[in-house]
């Protein structure tokens, strides 16, 4: 990345984090991918519960091997191969219990407002009560100006590629477009959109100076 690109991400990023503060979360900025997992590793501790959740960003970070490294730490994964439906549910419903929560969010605004679509509604409903603490890491690539068109992002651009990611049978992963669809395997059920947080603190948003997940 040339050093305006990365001027102009770390400036962003500054005024973003004041606002997460005005809105009783907390934010930093990690200029790279390396810098990012150490980052996320500080709220790792040995023992300790760890909920994952469905983000290509945290896996292109290589971020679950590194937690999962971590000593004596149980991570909760409900994506793991060979899991019966059921099993994978209940190991969503236990990750509302979990010390910390690990995930990204399809966007974030620049006055520090975090925006999010699900089709389960597990991560926005953990994202907002649940687990201990909610760590989020977050390409600036998912900066939006305003609500509206992070929202108009998230659904024009995130859902449909999401969809496509996992073989989705709605009418976005044959041409790119959301039809509002009303389709079964719809991943588009649960909007959440973060102002701010009741227990200050418990929201930390890692902002990473790549493009990172969808």
């Amino acid at each position: 990345m040339d050093t305006h690109q990365q001027a102009w991400n770390e400036k962003i990023a500054a005024g973003i984090i004041e606002w997460l503060e005005k809105r009783r979360m907390e934010g930093s900025y990690a200029p790279d991918a390396e810098a990012a997992n150490a980052k996320v590793l500080e709220f790792i501790k040995p023992g300790q519960v760890v909920f994952r959740c469905g983000s290509m960003t945290a896996g292109e970070l290589g971020l679950w091997e590194a937690i999962e490294a971590v000593d004596g730490v149980e991570v909760l994964n409900p994506y793991q191969p060979g899991l019966e439906p059921a099993e994978g549910m209940a190991l969503r419903r236990r990750g509302l219990a979990a010390d910390v929560m690990v995930a990204s969010s399809n966007a974030i605004t620049l006055d520090g407002r975090l925006v999010n679509l699900d089709g389960m509604g597990n991560r926005v409903a953990a994202m907002t009560f649940g687990p201990a603490k909610v760590v989020l890491v977050v390409g600036m690539n998912k900066v939006a100006p305003d609500l509206e068109s992070a929202m108009a992002r998230v659904k024009h651009y995130a859902a449909p590629v999401n969809a496509a990611r996992i073989n989705c049978e709605t009418p976005c992963t044959v041409n790119g477009l959301c039809a509002d669809c009303r389709a079964p395997k719809r991943i588009c059920n649960f909007w959440s959109i973060i102002e701010g947080s009741m227990v200050p603190g418990r929201l930390h948003v890692v902002l990473v100076g790549e493009n990172l997940g969808y």
